[in-house]
């Protein structure tokens, strides 16, 4: 018999402590937020602003968020559930529908906050990155105006891979467009080469217009008919082809600029004409039982006389 060396004390596991919960779930990344929230002591207690952008398996979220010591706030929200009000009903968590969410959200906090005719973004979509300037600082917006400066916002990832063209910067684009302030480059956007350290913008543009989906949209129509129903049925049922996604994504951001608010939430009215059906007594459930063994045994025993 070997003799095995404990590792571990007694005193170890009595200072042992577990780290939060959720870091335990892989949920925060506490690393990145302490950076993200912690403001320096000049400041006076202004918070950082966060644009928070998450992906579910059905939608895009984006939110202007800050942190308070009980928790977050929420100044504003966008989804891309909404954006089917604006005309774009299919494809709600692909690159484009990540810029029009960022726009969305964009617009819709410059217009709370009273800043949307002041910074108005970049109408005209080449992908881009602007900035400006002024002194020591550098702001990522097309003009700075004298009395008010632009709404700052750090990028809020999450733990999400921030690799190469990722749709999380595809909703910061739409962000920064929309007229906020998010320092930002273009290493992380399509048609980026790492190798070469050269940026091809008309590859961002294209992608912000869905060129990606209309070039696989041609694909699929050519080399498999079957696969390209199936896989494309909601585009059909809409009539959307391959030829009209940058008319139809540019139709989206014109409509989300005219109108950024969010729509009226409705009443909830329950049903009630459903009604609950009632439970049953211990005895009517034995009868009910017994109805089941008398029903099953008249069964077999018309299948033994047969």
């Amino acid at each position: 018999m070997t003799f095995v060396k404990l590792q571990k004390s007694k005193a170890y596991f009595k200072r042992y402590q577990v780290k939060f919960r959720r870091r335990r779930e892989g949920k925060t990344d506490y690393r990145q937020r302490k950076r993200l929230c912690c403001q320096a002591k000049n400041k006076y207690q202004s918070p950082k602003y966060r644009l928070v952008v998450r992906f579910t398996n059905k939608q895009v979220i984006c939110q202007i968020a800050y942190s308070l010591i009980d928790g977050d706030r929420i100044l504003t929200s966008a989804s891309s559930n909404e954006l089917p009000r604006y005309g774009l009903s299919v494809g709600l968590k692909n690159y484009a529908a990540a810029y029009c969410t960022g726009l969305l959200c964009a617009r819709r906090l410059l217009q709370k906050v009273g800043l949307d005719d002041v910074y108005e973004g970049n109408d005209e979509v080449d992908g881009n990155v602007v900035s400006t300037t002024i002194g020591k600082t550098t702001y990522y917006v097309d003009e700075v105006d004298e009395d008010k400066r632009p709404f700052r916002a750090l990028l809020d990832v999450g733990v999400k891979t921030t690799s190469t063209g990722c749709r999380i910067f595809g909703a910061l684009k739409g962000a920064a467009d929309g007229g906020l302030d998010i320092p930002h480059s273009e290493k992380r956007f399509p048609g980026y080469d790492r190798d070469s350290k050269e940026y091809d913008a008309d590859m961002h543009r294209e992608r912000i217009f869905g060129g990606h989906v209309g070039e696989y949209m041609e694909y699929l129509e050519e080399e498999d008919n079957t696969k390209y129903q199936a896989q494309f049925a909601a585009y059909l049922e809409e009539d959307i082809e391959a030829d009209g996604l940058e008319e139809l994504y540019e139709s989206v951001h014109e409509k989300i600029r005219e109108d950024p608010s969010p729509s009226e939430k409705k009443a909830f009215s329950p049903d009630k004409s459903f009604k609950r059906t009632a439970k049953l007594s211990i005895e009517e459930r034995k009868a009910r039982v017994q109805a089941k063994k008398d029903a099953k045994n008249a069964e077999l025993e018309a299948e033994d006389d047969e």
